[in-house]
């Protein structure tokens, strides 16, 4: 009996031992002793997606190329497609005297041969020219003779009626640009200095690679200084590539031949060459303008020739154009800065001189400024005063 009360006494003096060093063990998370900081998270791999990282190995970022490629265009362009009629306000702003004066003199009761003299020299001093300006008063007259009624709104539509017709609303405006096949469309810029050229050519640009085109730039003038840099600053604004020499004063022709070649090889869609803005009274320089041409075409057809004209030279633009007619084969014409102090009749007189249509007009300074000429669009801009 007295062995099984010392047994009994043994067991609970472990028991209670045992308990209490239970009790004492401090918590992993107990007061007194902090949480360990959570781990460092794992370091970004390519396109910020963390990387696994093994067991005891250290982690290291991978280390990647420089992105090459366009520049990013900040804004949208504007569509093409009806940006004279969004414009309309700014042409309208230059020419609604010219308008006002011509519905004011045929909205006269009695008609006589002063008063269409008088319309007349409104027609030349709005630039129209000697030929359209008296075929123009004579369809006048004979319109109003023969309908009698002389109401502002009858007389508005007789006279936007036939300035659309002397403008010409059928002729083809279209511009040939984009693949052509196995080859990009090729676009030569040509015009004198201070007229927009290389503006007009950066502007075309981005309008093209806003409607999802792709654009390669060749800077071909490369006798003016920094020249090429101003079509280097509308090719990284727009997201163009730009094919240039880096020797002033190097071929033009060799240059506008690489930028063919290199649009080629990368296959854009078109390529716009600026050319120098030469001086119309140098034959030299205007023997050379002929030959970019002919050493572009041992490679793709040119599909475009444009000149740049500033509607505000008037007539001395139609001398302008006249000896650009005759060293290139000229298919269309950019009006430049009709936003501002332009004669609206020029477009008129380019048009019969050169036989060939203005196909975009500059109607400010803005990027998306250079607009598809729309006839009726200018018309009704004319007479909205």
């Amino acid at each position: 009996m007295e062995y099984l009360i010392i047994i009994i006494a043994v067991v609970a003096v472990l028991a209670l031992a045992a308990g209490t060093l239970f009790f004492l063990r401090p918590s992993r998370r107990g007061p007194g002793r902090a949480a360990p900081p959570p781990a460092p998270p794992a370091p970004p791999g390519p396109g910020g997606t963390p990387t696994a990282e093994a067991p005891g190995a250290t982690a290291v970022a991978p280390t990647l190329p420089p992105v090459t490629g366009p520049a990013v265009v900040a804004e949208a362009p504007l569509p093409l497609a009806g940006r004279m009629v969004r414009l309309r306000g700014r042409l309208a702003r230059s020419q609604t005297a010219f308008g006002s004066v011509l519905l004011g003199l045929l909205s006269r009761e009695g008609l006589d041969d002063q008063a269409w003299e008088e319309i007349e020299d409104t027609l030349l001093a709005a630039d129209l020219g000697v030929g359209p300006s008296r075929q123009l008063v004579d369809e006048l007259r004979t319109q109003v003779r023969v309908e009698g009624s002389r109401g502002p709104e009858a007389v508005r539509a007789m006279l936007r009626q036939d300035l659309i017709a002397a403008i010409g609303p059928d002729q083809d405006r279209a511009l040939h640009v984009g693949r052509h096949g196995d080859r990009p469309a090729v676009v030569l810029v040509v015009g004198v200095n201070g007229t927009g050229k290389t503006t007009a050519c950066g502007k075309l640009a981005r309008a093209l690679i806003g409607e999802g085109g792709a654009v390669l730039l060749g800077a071909a003038d490369t006798f003016r200084a920094a020249a090429a840099d101003q079509l280097q600053t509308w090719g990284d604004r727009v997201g163009a590539r730009v094919v240039r020499s880096d020797r002033e004063g190097a071929d033009p022709a060799s240059v506008a031949f690489e930028a063919v070649r290199e649009g080629i090889d990368q296959r854009v869609d078109t390529v716009i060459v600026d050319t120098a803005g030469r001086l119309h009274t140098k034959a030299g320089l205007m023997d050379e303008l002929g030959k970019i041409k002919r050493v572009i075409e041992k490679r793709a057809t040119v599909d475009e020739v444009l000149l740049v004209l500033d509607a505000t030279t008037g007539q001395n633009g139609l001398r302008q154009a006249r000896v650009f007619a005759e060293a290139v084969d000229v298919t269309g014409i950019i009006l430049t800065k009709l936003d501002g102090t332009a004669k609206g009749g020029i477009v008129v007189a380019v048009q019969r001189e050169l036989g060939v249509p203005v196909k975009l007009a500059g109607l400010g300074e803005g990027p998306d400024d250079l607009a598809p000429f729309d006839p009726a669009a200018f018309v009704d801009a004319i007479l909205s005063g």
